[in-house]
């Protein structure tokens, strides 16, 4: 099933919905979705970053398609870490995946900013949480004097903690926002403020359902309120260049989720 070019926005997923690696995706989806988000990784174990080879398909598919693409920089990254050796690891991270990446002229770049594997945010004093958000500073300050790419490009998704702790990162760099639909729903954040107090710099938008306390299901797991007050926002502040992408993982969730979204088409 297609959603490709029926709305005022991008409709994207990602980059597995098929069990195959990130080429057959997105000849699967090429003609089925406007963006796909390329989800990738590198690890000492093993990585899916593409080669040059990939590279170049990548643009071809996408000059051929009118199909962009957002990439979802490593979730391994901690760029709010206390420990500067593992920001200094983190910033080279994402360095490295932006610099592959930028010949494809991402529609964004997605990032998490996170304190550390299990670190939770939301248990910090106010203290802590003060110095969370200067470590993301210093991170995003390295990371933007070694590319290109202007900070507005950055999304910052929202997680488990409340965004307004980087509101000050946010609005010194002019960063954009990821705002996660799917994750505000989870975690028992107000999606209405949300999008009152964000969607104005949000160039992402991941939606995806709900269900046995597990995210990232199709949007007909949505609550049927949530998915019609983000697009009815989405009608009053058109914006051709947001990326709405179903961040969903699987074929079957991925035609369920069309004809969900179908329903609010023109």
């Amino acid at each position: 099933m297609s959603c490709k070019k029926q709305f005022p926005f991008r409709v994207g997923t990602t980059s597995y919905i098929i069990p195959d690696e990130i080429i057959p995706n997105i000849e699967y989806l090429k003609d089925k979705v406007d963006d796909v988000e390329l989800v990738l990784f590198e690890s000492d174990e093993m990585s899916n970053l593409p080669s040059d080879g990939d590279i170049a398909k990548l643009q071809d598919i996408g000059e051929g398609y009118d199909l962009t693409y957002s990439v979802h920089l490593p979730l391994d990254v901690y760029l709010g870490s206390a420990d500067t050796a593992i920001r200094e690891r983190s910033v080279e991270k994402c360095r490295r995946v932006i610099e592959l990446t930028q010949v494809l002229n991402p529609s964004a770049y997605v990032m998490h900013a996170e304190a550390g594997p299990g670190i939770n945010v939301n248990g910090f004093s106010d203290g802590e949480k003060k110095c969370f958000a200067e470590n993301v500073h210093i991170s995003l300050e390295r990371l933007f004097s070694s590319v290109s790419m202007q900070p507005s490009e950055f999304c910052v998704e929202t997680l488990n903690y409340p965004l307004e702790i980087l509101d000050d990162v946010i609005s010194s760099f002019g960063l954009s926002v990821t705002l996660d639909i799917g994750h505000l729903e989870l975690y028992g954040f107000a999606v209405q403020e949300h999008l009152d107090r964000y969607l104005q710099d949000t160039k992402v938008l991941h939606m995806h359902g709900i269900r046995d306390g597990k995210d990232h299901k199709g949007l007909q797991f949505m609550r049927v309120e949530t998915l019609d007050m983000v697009m009815r926002r989405l009608s009053e502040t058109v914006d051709a260049s947001r990326v709405f992408t179903m961040e969903i993982f699987s074929e079957d969730d991925f035609n369920a989720s069309c004809t969900e979204l179908m329903k609010y088409g023109s």
